[in-house]
């Protein structure tokens, strides 16, 4: 908490939600993508419902990427966990994938507090290795993300079901 901005339990909670799947719990109200922001107040990180998706939120989607990279704004700061599931030359993956989101045309203050809060958010969503830093749409883009997932010996040949 150097920044001194807090970390909500709401966002604790949705992390362990998001990270261990539990037999019997309903894939549907599992969430794809949960994003998170820094409060009115400058004192809390919470979650940002409208930006975030279920399960069931994408299951008719054509292209489950585009849509997830569609709710990061490209105005504002947030951060974000996505569940991603991609497919190596040697089998199908799942890992949690940290979004930091730190546009250019964010206003530099903003910027800063999201900055100095980032590793005790990370801190608290222990286990997740990847982070996928977004600053304009180019970073959006999937081969951005593929090249991240592409850190071991294993080539990505695809990202939420589409050949990359």
């Amino acid at each position: 908490m150097a920044s001194g901005v807090a970390i909500s339990d709401e966002v604790v909670l949705a992390y362990n939600q998001i990270k261990i799947r539990r037999q019997g719990d309903d894939e549907k109200e599992r969430y794809k993508l949960v994003m998170f922001c820094i409060s009115e107040n400058g004192k809390n990180i919470v979650i940002n419902h409208d930006l975030s998706l279920k399960n069931k939120h994408i299951e008719n989607e054509e292209n489950v990427f585009k849509k997830i990279a569609s709710m990061i704004p490209l105005k504002d700061c947030c951060y974000g966990l996505y569940d991603c599931n991609y497919a190596t030359t040697e089998s199908q993956k799942q890992t949690l994938i940290f979004i930091m989101s730190a546009p250019d045309n964010a206003p530099l203050k903003k910027k800063m507090l999201y900055a100095s809060s980032k590793a005790a958010l990370k801190q608290k969503l222990e286990g997740v290795s990847t982070e996928w830093q977004v600053n304009d749409c180019s970073d959006m883009e999937m081969a951005v993300l593929v090249d991240k997932l592409s850190g071991t010996k294993e080539k990505v040949i695809s990202l939420e079901g589409k050949k990359v």
